[in-house]
């Protein structure tokens, strides 16, 4: 599975430029005040988690859906066919008596 963070394509195609003008959109139109740096890193990075409210808050902003924001590629993840582990030979018995002798 592949998920793909689209914030900066989604906010562009609503002639949002900047980290300034979004974190604008987030406190008029959502009342989310996030710090600068926040919002400059949902801008340049592809975050590992989003709050809910968060998510919420840039669909609220940019008037777009959760769908305009994340993508998720759900094609299952081939692997590699692994071939059985051989079984090790176990020793033989030298005989059914024990020890075998030494040679002469």
């Amino acid at each position: 599975m592949k998920i793909q963070w689209r914030l900066r394509m989604a906010a562009a195609q609503r002639e949002v430029w900047t980290g300034t003008e979004l974190r604008r959109l987030l406190a008029e139109k959502a009342g989310l005040e996030l710090s600068s740096a926040s919002v400059s890193a949902l801008f340049t990075k592809e975050p590992s988690q989003v709050k809910m409210t968060t998510l919420a808050a840039l669909c609220t902003a940019l008037e777009c859906t959760p769908n305009d924001l994340i993508e998720v590629d759900t094609t299952p993840v081939e692997r590699p066919i692994v071939p059985p582990r051989p079984v090790a030979d176990l020793p033989k018995a030298a005989s059914g008596r024990g020890r075998s002798m030494p040679p002469l």
